[in-house]
């Protein structure tokens, strides 16, 4: 019986003693906050890691990426096992933000609701950009680095949300950048072009970049789009040019960045406004 005991006891010392190996081959770089995108590593490359419900895509080097939405619950879980039946288990709490909110009153109710003909014309764009959103490439194109597709005054902020005529309206999910219109728009970081558009009835000129692993831009009510949908393009690159096109008062780019289907906070990524 004795010795049945110390061989138990030896079993449970040496699982014990693996389980910071085990843990060091799990990496998130980041804090975990309502918005964020967050990249990790995982060794070896093999491992699978799930997280939001989905089993997350890894690069040949272990590399992959989440994400965070405007409102994320308090925890989230990331989950990452190996062949060998060794896993880890992240338990996160996500960090709360506070955003703006804005009440207008007494506007036209035209301008507020769609009529029906407009309402068929948005579904099928947005059906457009969901499918776009949906590619899982295995690039690591947002490893490349962030910066801003084009510098100006801050105009707009991730996650506020206007109140009209006492009804509540969609939060705005991008950064709005005052600029010249004209002016160059750049890659913020690596990708492939998935989709160009002209005239979309809210985002006018739009264009969104692929930069891997479920990780897309998007760049709203542009005058001229300099890229094709298929075409690689690099960090810094000419792709567009800033207008008004679409529900916009004036020349700026909404700068909109997403993680599939969570949207995710492209202030995080970047460095300071050049200027401030």
């Amino acid at each position: 019986m004795r010795g049945r005991w110390w061989a138990l006891a030896l079993m449970l010392i040496g699982w014990m003693a693996a389980l910071p190996a085990v843990a060091g081959q799990l990496r998130l770089d980041g804090e975990p906050v309502q918005g964020a995108l967050l990249t990790g590593h995982v060794a070896p490359a093999s491992a699978t890691v799930r997280f939001a419900g989905r089993e997350v895509r890894v690069a040949d080097d272990g590399t992959f990426v989440i994400g965070f939405g405007r409102d994320a619950e308090r925890r989230e879980t990331l989950v990452a096992e190996w062949a060998d039946g060794s896993r880890v288990r992240r338990e996160m709490s996500v960090a709360r933000r506070h955003y703006r909110i804005q009440h207008i009153d007494g506007l036209p109710p035209r301008t507020v609701s769609p009529d029906e003909d407009a309402l068929k014309r948005i579904r099928r764009e947005v059906a457009m950009v969901r499918e776009a959103r949906r590619r899982n490439d295995p690039r690591a194109d947002y490893t490349s680095g962030w910066r801003w597709p084009v510098t100006g005054r801050i105009t707009g902020v991730y996650g506020s949300q206007r109140v009209l005529n006492g009804e509540p309206r969609r939060p705005h999910y991008g950064v709005d950048i005052a600029a010249p219109r004209g002016a160059t728009v750049v890659a913020p970081a690596d990708g492939v072009v998935s989709l160009v558009h002209d005239d979309m009835y809210y985002s006018g000129g739009t264009l969104l970049i692929d930069h891997g692993q479920g990780v897309s831009s998007a760049f709203l009510h542009l005058s001229r789009i300099t890229v094709k949908e298929g075409e690689r393009v690099r960090r810094g690159d000419p792709i567009a040019e800033v207008g008004a096109s679409g529900r916009a008062t004036g020349p700026h780019l909404d700068w909109r960045m997403n993680w599939f289907d969570r949207r995710v906070d492209p202030t995080l990524l970047v460095p300071p406004m050049p200027g401030g």
